[in-house]
């Protein structure tokens, strides 16, 4: 359909570091939302493991004339749950597939398994992909703590594969306690159900797991001393870099803020340590007036209205990435005034400068003398009210200057 790719990779559920690389730009990404024809999403039940329930599951798939697959991935014990298995449901029959069967014995069950000799597969993650059988509609498995999100999430997909309704089970030994990884796994793969939930799974995996082993010992270069944030941040400009994107002015500025009011997130309105660190993380990224007011809304809607401290918090975000766009590498507060001093070498256009400062705002004067300075007075304000102030002259400022 296009000449102009020369890669076409594709995935039901991209593995993090892959979704990462597409998230970031180094990959193009497209999404395939509809199903085929007359399918139906698979029915997911998370649970105990019950064997009244599994028999029932396996005696109501076999009335209607399908077939099952039983996911149990031990191959030492295996033989040990073929014996339960036959105890439990003895009119079904039952083969056994896994990786270290000879590789003749292994298409020889598969082969009966897809011409209906037998009724249950008892099998390990043999079966993850690649497989279509269309008369196999219930999915159990044992110990579905133990699969990471993807790998549930393409083992579910041996399922439902023709018109019939299939159904997915999957179980934990009674009375374990899980840890707070796997119950996400599981919620996971339990509400996402409907087609073209496959991306969703995999932000989601991206979310549990991180973008992969990109600092630990086994990788090379300088990763582990720049840390992650920055090789992301100049991963991003290298890509728009080979885009044929000119790089923005200004981008070695760092500006440091020295404002004196009270800007961070309470422990009781975003409970949790790393919940915490996350939402840092997230106002730090703030580089426009969409994703500021983006961000204040995802907090109200998440944590309820914001107290003072929290929007003061948004705003200092939010001021230090205009700074940034205008060459500022320090932000200083003190009663009734705010100094804005400009970088050594920092690029702006003294001209649209100039202008802009003219029309709107009197109280905004700038210091050419070096360290050329843009001061706003106001000595009526409070502290917190120069801040948000300041927010708003800046605004207008870039505003008119582009």
């Amino acid at each position: 359909m296009k000449k102009t790719v020369d890669v076409l990779t594709m995935s039901a559920t991209p593995i993090p570091r892959t979704l990462h690389m597409s998230m970031v730009g180094i990959r193009d990404m497209s999404l395939l939302e509809t199903p085929p024809q007359a399918r139906y999403p698979v029915q997911t039940y998370v649970m105990e493991y019950q064997d009244s329930v599994i028999r029932d599951a396996i005696l109501r798939e076999l009335g209607r004339g399908g077939q099952v697959f039983f996911l149990y991935n031990r191959v030492g014990s295996i033989d040990l749950c073929y014996k339960q298995l036959q105890k439990l449901v003895p009119e079904a029959r039952i083969a056994i597939a896994h990786g270290q069967m000879r590789e003749n014995a292994l298409e020889d069950v598969m082969l009966d398994f897809s011409q209906q000799k037998f009724d249950v597969l008892l099998c390990t993650t043999i079966i993850e992909s690649g497989l279509d059988i269309p008369m196999a509609n219930t999915l159990i498995i044992y110990d579905a703590d133990h699969f990471g999100l993807s790998q549930l999430y393409q083992t579910r997909g041996r399922v439902g594969r023709s018109n019939r309704l299939a159904y997915a089970y999957f179980t934990v030994r009674p009375g374990k306690v899980l840890s707070e990884t796997a119950q996400k796994r599981l919620d996971a793969i339990r509400e996402f159900t409907e087609f073209g939930s496959g991306f969703r799974i995999a932000m989601r995996d991206l979310e549990l797991r991180g973008a992969g082993n990109l600092l630990g010992p086994q990788q090379s270069g300088h990763l582990a001393n720049i840390g992650y944030d920055l090789y992301c941040k100049l991963l991003e400009e290298a890509v728009h870099e080979a885009q044929g994107e000119l790089p923005a002015p200004n981008r070695d500025v760092e500006t440091r803020m020295d404002v004196h009011v009270n800007a961070y997130l309470p422990a009781e309105y975003v409970t949790g340590d790393r919940q915490r660190l996350e939402v840092y993380k997230h106002i730090a990224s703030i580089a426009t007036a969409a994703q500021r007011d983006e961000m204040e809304d995802e907090l109200i809607d998440r944590f309820g209205d914001e107290p003072q401290c929290v929007a003061n918090l948004v705003a200092v975000a939010y001021l230090k990435a205009m700074c940034t766009r205008l060459g500022i590498d320090r932000v200083s507060q003190t009663d009734g005034r705010m100094d804005m001093r400009f970088a050594p070498g920092a690029q702006v256009d003294g001209e649209k400068l100039f202008k802009a400062m003219n029309q709107f705002e009197p109280r905004l004067t700038l210091n050419a003398a070096p360290p050329v300075t843009l001061t706003l007075r106001d000595r009526t304000l409070a502290r917190e009210d120069m801040l948000h102030l300041t927010v708003k002259v800046m605004e207008r400022l870039l505003e008119r200057m582009e």
